[in-house]
């Protein structure tokens, strides 16, 4: 008679399966474990227009306003979960639901991570102020004495000045001299002429 081994494999693939078992069951558990309501509704309860989350997302935040930034979380809504649909933003990126548990009855959910069924077009719906800080700056008056203001100095820009004109320098023709008062002039016009008189006699000398 063949008996039923309880091999390793066989071990770890129940281990396995178990955990994923009791990890599927905790996790809405633990995700509304937060502090923050579910804003699900039922199928009566959802209209003609509604949200539905897609399959790729396991939470979608719902928001007080249409910012991630601006406004905190009020509520959930976990996969394939709905709500009633309510608004959107100007811009179409936001879209408000209901949500009776959270404060003021509705929220805001990021378009992109929902599918929108609607029999009309949803009205826009002005965006909500956003909250005021509870913590708001204040400056120490002991350290602002310590730490005058500093007064710019007033400074004039440097003017500009132009640069004394300077005299325009006017040349003067030497005059030139006459032939006869000029001796050097002379003395080489005659040594020309000699050297001149000498290469002529040359030449004819060698004929």
């Amino acid at each position: 008679m063949n008996r039923f081994r309880f091999t390793r494999p066989l071990a770890s693939f129940l281990t396995l399966a178990a955990f994923a078992f009791s990890f599927a069951l905790s996790s809405p558990t633990s995700v509304r474990a937060q502090g923050l309501v579910s804003c699900a509704a039922s199928a009566g309860a959802l209209g003609g227009t509604y949200v539905t989350v897609n399959s790729d997302q396991a939470q979608v935040n719902v928001r007080s306003g249409p910012n991630s930034y601006l406004y905190d979380k009020v509520g959930i809504l976990l996969t394939f979960e709905s709500a009633p649909a309510l608004g959107r933003s100007p811009g179409g990126d936001w879209i408000q639901i209901s949500c009776p548990a959270a404060y003021g009855g509705s929220g805001w959910v990021y378009a992109a991570n929902v599918t929108l069924t609607a029999s009309a077009d949803l009205p826009v719906v002005a965006i909500p102020v956003t909250v005021t800080p509870e913590v708001t700056s204040t400056i120490d008056p002991a350290l602002a004495a310590a730490f005058p203001p500093v007064q710019p100095t007033v400074a004039r820009l440097p003017t500009f000045t132009p640069a004394a004109s300077q005299p325009i320098p006017v040349f003067t023709e030497t005059p030139v001299q006459p032939l006869e008062n000029n001796f050097n002039g002379i003395l080489i016009i005659a040594v020309a002429a000699l050297g001149a008189i000498i290469l002529l006699a040359s030449f004819f000398i060698r004929r």
